[in-house]
Formats: structure tokens, C-alpha cells, sequence
């Protein structure tokens, strides 16, 4: 029960790594999403963290100088399994008072055909280890809109106890971002 709570903090850095065409990119919040889906004793819970923040410098033509940094807010993230809410919140879970923001800073960028790749520090709960974020984007009149995401293991970042057993042990994180060019 308790590791569903761990998928919280990967939505943070999916949120992130999204738009891209000129160099720095403004976010639209209200069209934009970060998320999280894993496995609970048999049941796919579904989460979203509403409150985040990307800084997001990414020209597709360039990518030498991209980055993105995000920052999702741990107590924003609302559960659609109400029972499971307080796992997530609870000190074993993200513990959003101890710890109120998981943060994905990406080191690199890079493209292969039509997905790209934030290579970065993802920090969850104190703990922060090496992540990958994947994405595609599309550019339409100075508007991108980026889909990605990555799996992360709640365990890595210290969240779950060990009555959680293999619930939630995996957290797949999604990211959609829609911005518009920065001017």
C-alpha cells in the first residue's frame, strides 16, 4: 500500500523535460500534466501531482546548452484510490512535510530520431540518484508539446516500509508538457 506513495516523486521529474523549440520555453500549466500509474496488490492506482514547476532551455537544433529543471510539490499529489492517500502522505510514503519537493535537474540532452533523452539527478525524499527522462516532441507554431516519462523503484528513494511489500514497488511516472516560446 504504502509504496504506491513512492510514485509521487517521479512525476516530478517527468514534468519537467517537455517542450523545446527555441531556447527557453514558457509552460502551460493548465494544459500540462505530471502523473504517476503503479500496481497495488492487483490494482492499477493512478495519481497527479497538480503543483509543479519546469524551467525548461531547449533548442531542438542545439541541444549543447538544454536543460531542464523541475519541481514537483510532494503534498500536491492526489491519489484516484482515496484509501491509498494517506500511505502516500504518511512519513514511510513521500512525507511532504519533511520533504516538500521532489527535484529532476538534467545534466544532458539528447536526440535519436524523434525521442530524446533527459539524463539527470532525480531527488526524492532526501535521496537522489541518477534518472532518465524520455520524451517525444512536436512544435507547431512556436507551441511544443512533449509526452514522456520513465519507471522508477520506489525502494531506491527510501519510500515504502516493509509491511509494503511488492506494492507500488514500481512507479511509472508521466509527463505532458505544452509551452509556448519564451520571447
Amino acid at each position: 500500500m504504502r509504496a504506491f506513495i513512492a510514485l509521487a516523486p517521479l512525476a516530478l521529474l517527468v514534468t519537467a523535460p517537455a517542450l523545446g523549440q527555441s531556447d527557453a520555453w514558457v509552460v502551460d500549466y493548465d494544459s500540462s500534466s505530471v502523473g504517476l500509474q503503479t500496481d497495488v496488490f492487483g490494482t492499477t492506482i493512478r495519481g497527479d501531482f497538480p503543483h509543479f514547476t519546469a524551467d525548461i532551455r531547449l533548442d531542438p537544433e542545439d541541444l549543447s546548452d538544454a536543460r531542464i529543471e523541475a519541481v514537483v510539490q510532494a503534498g500536491s499529489g492526489q491519489l484516484d484510490a482515496p484509501n491509498r492517500q494517506s500511505d502516500m502522505d504518511g512519513q514511510a510514503g513521500l512525507n511532504p512535510s519533511a520533504h516538500p519537493e521532489m527535484r529532476f535537474v538534467s545534466d544532458t540532452i539528447t536526440r535519436e530520431g524523434g525521442t530524446y533523452t533527459a539524463l539527470g539527478t532525480l531527488s526524492i525524499k532526501g535521496v537522489t540518484q541518477e534518472q532518465a527522462l524520455t520524451f517525444t516532441l512536436n512544435i507547431t507554431d512556436g507551441r511544443g508539446v512533449a509526452d514522456g516519462g520513465f519507471t522508477l523503484a520506489r525502494s531506491d528513494f527510501g519510500v515504502g516500509a516493509r509491511d509494503w511489500g511488492a506494492a507500488a514497488a514500481q512507479i511509472e511516472v508521466r509527463v505532458h508538457i505544452e509551452a509556448v516560446r519564451a520571447d
